[in-house]
């Protein structure tokens, strides 16, 4: 059994029942939370922290707002599942509501973010099928090197890091990768068994690296010119973090799919959806795809809840203006291990030259909580209400860790 000396003996508890029981898949900071609020969180000894992850963007419009909660409350004491073999009275409410928000004809409602691309997948393949001629079992599908889709046996085998892939196979075929922001490399993968481009407008887990300006777009009309449907996973970049409800908008960019989970709950429940045109969306009929929980009544109160406070609160403006005195700040700190400093919103990425781990965890004893990713990134993600004098304490401790 794991043991870290010197941790308060109620966080020391916890972290023991977990390595005992639990499976050894994840590898946390050694806090135990037991509360939150806003873009605050507390833990069992009662230490408060600021959350610079935000739950990897699903507690957007802050931890357990108070509207969101409630739409739970009052539709759990409604009724929480009916299962598609019925209709419900959310449901309706929130595929208009959120097709009105994001300018889409359709949505398919799953739960979680890796359903969701599971079920563009889908439906990109069929739409090749039988929109686009591919022979029967033959459609491609390209995405980009670095990408991080989700966990699931098809998700992975298209990653192209060993960790989320060894051992795991045999994998599933149909998928081609290119570099990602190499328009040329896209072009000339691009074939008669095409049938679709997936890409993350800003890779989040692989370190928040950003395409070259104009290259959404380009790739936008690339698809277009050659036939092929282009897959925005807006999971980790949509409903206000990088400044617009959708980040593909920075370059008015319309997906054909466009993607979303995570902060589509406000990390209150498990809801993910995934939006096209009434043309693409056709290629489903009754039996061909479902979820028992998709769409259930619960999740869909929850949902619109949540896209309300988002419009309500105005957090992709939020965001785009607490964005560019933090980046500011963090581009200004002296230290001898940053690389660069990156990001679009408050999607934020500080790129070390080292491990990234040790200082995640000297932050943390000053009360801020952030990830590595990719080893050597720190990525700060705070909730979209986080106050501006948060942030500059925040920016303050990492000049601190990061002076050397």
């Amino acid at each position: 059994m794991a043991h870290d000396r010197g941790l308060p003996e109620a966080t020391q508890h916890f972290i023991d029942l977990e390595e005992r029981f639990g499976a050894h898949n994840y590898k946390p900071l050694p806090v135990v939370i037991a509360k939150a609020s806003g873009a605050w969180v507390t833990d069992v000894e009662g230490k408060r922290y600021l959350d610079c992850l935000g739950a990897y963007s699903a507690v957007n419009q802050g931890h357990c707002h108070p509207r969101i909660v409630a739409a739970l409350v009052e539709q759990a004491q409604r009724v929480t599942l009916t299962s598609r073999a019925f209709r419900n009275d959310q449901l309706p409410l929130f595929e208009q509501q959120l097709c009105g928000l994001l300018g889409f004809e359709r949505m398919l409602p799953m739960n979680s973010g890796a359903e969701a691309v599971e079920t563009a997948i889908k439906m990109a393949r069929r739409w090749g099928y039988e929109k686009r001629g591919i022979a029967d079992g033959q459609a491609e599908i390209i995405v980009c090197h670095n990408n991080f889709h989700g966990r699931t046996t098809t998700i992975v085998s298209f990653s192209s890091d060993p960790l989320y892939r060894d051992g795991f196979g045999p994998f599933t075929p149909g998928f081609v990768s290119v570099p990602f922001g190499d328009l040329d490399a896209l072009a000339a993968a691009i074939t008669p068994r095409t049938c679709a481009f997936l890409v993350e407008p800003i890779q989040a887990e692989a370190g928040v690296l950003m395409p070259p300006d104009g290259y959404l777009a380009a790739a936008a009309q690339l698809c277009r010119d050659r036939g092929v449907l282009l897959l925005a996973d807006e999971i980790q970049t949509g409903l206000g973090r990088t400044g617009y409800l959708l980040a593909c908008e920075h370059e008015r960019v319309r997906p054909d799919v466009a993607i979303l989970g995570k902060a589509l709950s406000g990390g209150v429940y498990p809801v993910s959806a995934v939006l096209s045109s009434s043309a693409v969306m056709s290629v489903f009929h009754p039996g061909s795809h479902g979820s028992t929980f998709g769409g259930n009544p619960l999740a869909c109160a929850v949902a619109r809840a949540a896209l309300q406070v988002l419009v309500d609160e105005a957090l992709p403006a939020r965001a785009e203006a607490l964005s560019g005195p933090l980046l500011s700040r963090l581009r200004a700190i002296r230290s001898p291990y940053i690389r660069a400093v990156r990001g679009r919103g408050l999607l934020i990425g500080i790129e070390l030259d080292r491990l990234a781990r040790p200082f995640c965890e000297a932050l943390a004893t000053r009360g801020v909580l952030c990830k590595e990713t990719h080893d050597m990134v720190l990525r700060i993600a705070p909730p979209l209400v986080v106050s501006a004098d948060d942030l500059e304490w925040a920016a303050s401790q990492f000049a601190e860790v990061l002076a050397g």
